[in-house]
């Protein structure tokens, strides 16, 4: 499950939290999302930014996506599974690293 994207409903919300029925993309580990009903993710959005620490995905055949996406690494969140509502596709390992890297520079900010 870890690097799949997933379209996810994440309302409802409070305040500035990432909203909607999007695509997000799991970066909790194996372990993780076979003992818990929660998963840890990142929503995507397709209005691309220059935040640094937010890398950004191409579209192509593994992700399914269908334009430019932006990982949003400060907002990640823990969600139920429940809230996962069909599975995208996948990310490559360099762009989970690139994630792992993006959540690092929000984690030192």
């Amino acid at each position: 499950m870890q690097k799949e994207i997933w379209t996810a409903d994440l309302n409802p919300v409070i305040g500035s939290e990432q909203s909607g029925i999007r695509p997000v993309v799991i970066i909790s580990g194996e372990t993780m999302n076979q003992i818990y009903s929660v998963v840890i993710m990142c929503p995507l959005t397709s209005k691309v930014k220059s935040y640094k620490g937010c890398p950004v995905l191409t579209p192509d055949k593994d992700n399914n996506l269908t334009s430019l996406s932006q990982v949003i690494t400060f907002q990640v969140r823990t969600i139920s599974r429940v809230r996962l509502i069909k599975k995208l596709g996948v990310i490559s390992d360099d762009a989970l690293n690139d994630i792992k890297k993006g959540l690092d520079i929000f984690l030192s900010y």
